[in-house]
């Protein structure tokens, strides 16, 4: 059975490295606790400058998600994805 380049990757892969496209993608995915509709409500509540085309989301693209919001709020990817899952988690308003 021939390997899948995923399993091939997690076979040979040791440690994390900034170069390896595998381990920036696993590390900028979201992982949401409510509906991106919600939340997206909740990060224009947060912030007005925000519009609704900063915040087009497809899974698997947050990178181009992160580039545009970074550009709005000047927050590093890490930073923008702590808090969008933050506000994912939190049911109530954006804090």
């Amino acid at each position: 059975m021939p390997n899948t380049l995923l399993s091939l990757i997690n076979s040979t892969h040791y440690r994390w490295s900034e170069t390896c496209i595998y381990c920036r993608m696993k590390e900028e995915l979201l992982n949401l606790e409510s509906p991106w509709p919600i939340v997206k409500e909740k990060i224009k509540e947060a912030n007005i400058d925000i519009t609704d085309e900063d915040l087009d989301y497809t899974p698997g693209k947050e990178l181009e998600l992160f580039d545009r919001l970074s550009a709005k709020t000047s927050m590093t990817h890490d930073e923008l994805r702590s808090w969008i899952e933050s506000l994912s988690a939190n049911k109530g308003k954006a804090s």
